[in-house]
């Protein structure tokens, strides 16, 4: 079923974008620093991709779709992962990831006055449920005004992003799309990273952990969520896209001992019934548009 399938893209998305903060982990241990890690991050995942994109012999995209792939990775993708790093700077991780996970609401407001997609009860509970479970996950402890103004900003910028790759997907392909979007977003930090001083993996550890953000927490993820978001929409997949700090925080208690505590366990099964919701609720939508015996 095709919006089963969208759905689970959107999941196998958020499970591999899970993983960014265990590897960040690992590669800022390494002696790396922000800029030279995205800078390899998106470099050779657009190298991979445009392997791919030859191999199946798709055309890059051109004219107007070209500039809004561009705008997405030299804009989106750069703004919101910079305002993102730099907030956590100033404020707790926990309180950065509780205020990006602000987006689902945002695209959720973006998508009934630019899309006009019509707002029923199963969307508005689940983005409840998923606001709920995304506050109870993370640990917001604090911090200054500045970082939660970053966090709340990066959170508008990938609703934007989202929605503007809503209409991009209609054109090109997720191959096509992430190939530009990865390149546009390369270029952007490996300017940044020379100029401010490239801090490469110092050791082979360094750059297997780099090469599963390469892997696991870059290709993966971008190329499953923009094919899953033609399939099932913005705000469904901003709202599945919330299963990523469950997977997060169970590879965090996994990998360095973090302790699972009870109120980060009922956050997650709020997330899980506003999965489940929206699963249950797609798959009648598929039903019901099926022709009758």
């Amino acid at each position: 079923m095709k919006r089963l399938f969208g759905i689970f893209l959107i999941a196998i998305s958020a499970a591999s974008f899970g993983t960014l903060a265990i590897f960040g982990h690992y590669v800022y241990a390494d002696g790396m620093d922000t800029f030279t890690v995205l800078f390899l991050r998106f470099s050779i995942s657009a190298s991979f991709m445009t392997i791919i994109l030859l191999l199946r012999k798709e055309h890059f995209p051109r004219g107007k779709i070209l500039g809004q792939l561009i705008g997405m990775g030299a804009l989106g993708y750069v703004g919101q992962s910079f305002l993102y790093m730099t907030a956590i700077k100033y404020a707790s991780a926990g309180l950065v990831a509780l205020l990006l996970y602000l987006y689902p609401m945002f695209v959720f407001i973006l998508s009934i006055f630019i899309l006009h997609e019509k707002v029923n009860w199963v969307k508005v509970t689940a983005l409840i449920l998923a606001l709920i479970g995304s506050a109870l996950t993370v640990d917001p402890n604090g911090g200054q005004l500045i970082g939660a103004l970053m966090a709340i900003t990066a959170a508008l910028i990938y609703s934007i992003y989202i929605i503007v790759g809503t209409n991009v997907m209609k054109h090109v392909s997720a191959v096509q799309s992430s190939t530009v979007i990865f390149a546009s977003a390369g270029v952007v930090f490996g300017l940044l990273a020379f100029t401010n001083g490239a801090h490469f993996p110092a050791s082979n550890s360094g750059w297997l952990a780099m090469l599963g953000i390469i892997v696991l927490s870059t290709i993966i993820p971008v190329v499953t969520f923009l094919a899953g978001l033609e399939i099932i929409g913005p705000t469904n997949a901003a709202m599945l896209s919330t299963l990523e700090p469950i997977v997060t925080v169970l590879l965090a208690a996994w990998l360095f001992g973090e302790k699972l505590l009870p109120i980060v366990m009922v956050g997650g099964g709020f997330i899980l019934a506003a999965v489940i919701l929206l699963t249950r609720a797609e798959l009648g939508k598929e039903s019901n548009s099926q022709p009758g015996v």
